[in-house]
């Protein structure tokens, strides 16, 4: 197994535990984990949404940044290769 894909995996056992923003099934994944998962820092996954590369759901925000949340299925296809990222 490469290291990239153990990583992933690694990635994937921590992902399956559930915080209160991805509701029943863990569907939805964090800026943050989407990052760590292609190993790039948050603001180019944000750049990315904001591009339409990557789809997302936006959340009602009161702070500086808006808050999205990306589907896990949306990321397992990105890192098939299926989407191309800009």
């Amino acid at each position: 197994m490469s290291q990239r894909n153990a990583t992933l995996a690694a990635d994937s056992s921590e992902a399956g535990k559930q915080s209160p923003e991805q509701g029943k099934g863990g569907d939805l994944l964090t800026v943050h984990e989407v990052a760590r998962r292609l190993r790039v820092d948050d603001t180019t996954v944000r750049r990315w949404i904001k591009s339409g590369a990557l789809e997302a759901i936006t959340l009602p925000h009161r702070g500086k940044r808006q808050a999205y949340r990306i589907k896990r299925t949306t990321l397992d296809v990105l890192l098939e290769g299926a989407l191309p990222v800009a």
